[in-house]
């Protein structure tokens, strides 16, 4: 059956390189990613079975560090892997129809740490998946492997050319879908009562959500938070809103 949905626009460049052993054991464990290579120390490998397939290299502390970011704690463990393969959202919601798990769409959070703890965040609560604009968001990376502590491997995450698009076929699938802004009159809380599937969007932290985007939410609600705090951190806010909706009566 061809696959339905929207296509990324572009490939992403080059093959990252993961570090820390939450990443890497997580890569190594998902039989849907392909590790090219692996490089460690003696010590960090002593408890690991790794595949005869997967080529390694013995390394230094120091060496390590030289293949990774600066100050990245890499536990002694460096995996260069190949980007998952692509995730068509037709094939996401056609496979869940009768999945009462939320989505998670993202409208241009484009750092990497937000975007690792947000899949962190799904994973602990079980989200169906979390859908981006590939223009518009971090391609998969050492940073956001190593903020999601294995989730990258876990959780669906679809890319999209166009985000209005992909909400209407999300509507179409029967998700309520719910935009959360600061400004909005009703609370999460209103908003998820009555049961049915729930689709939580989502925008940049500063800017929110873009105005299209907010078009095509069915209904926008806020998180009760005080006033003496203007906003939550976008990771922070998907975390709050995924238990609310995991606990709902």
């Amino acid at each position: 059956m061809a696959k339905r949905g929207h296509r990324p626009s572009q490939a992403p460049a080059g093959r990252p390189r993961f570090w820390g052993r939450h990443a890497v054991t997580a890569a190594l464990a998902n039989p849907e990613r392909v590790v090219r290579k692996l490089w460690a120390t003696r010590e960090a490998l002593a408890s690991l079975d790794i595949p005869p397939v997967i080529p390694i290299t013995f390394a230094e502390v120091t060496d390590l560090a030289r293949l990774v970011p600066s100050d990245a704690p890499h536990q002694g463990l460096v995996a260069e892997v190949d980007p998952l393969e692509d995730i068509w959202l037709g094939d996401l919601l056609e496979q869940s129809a009768d999945d009462q798990r939320p989505l998670l769409v993202l409208d241009q959070v484009t750092d990497p740490h937000n975007v690792g703890a947000i899949l962190r965040s799904a994973a602990a609560f079980d989200a169906l998946g979390i859908i981006t604009q590939d223009r518009h968001a971090p391609p998969e990376s050492g940073t956001v492997a190593r903020s999601a502590s294995g989730a990258l491997e876990l959780v669906p995450w679809v890319r999209v050319v166009n985000l209005s698009r992909a909400l209407d076929e999300i509507a179409e699938a029967q998700f309520w879908r719910i935009g959360l802004t600061g400004e909005a009159p009703m609370s999460l809380g209103e908003a998820i009562t009555g049961g049915g599937r729930i689709c939580l969007v989502l925008g940049a932290e500063g800017e929110g959500m873009r105005r299209n985007t907010e078009e095509h939410c069915d209904v926008l609600a806020r998180l009760p938070i005080s006033p003496r705090v203007e906003s939550l951190n976008v990771s922070n806010a998907a975390a709050i809103a995924l238990y609310a909706v995991a606990t709902r009566g």
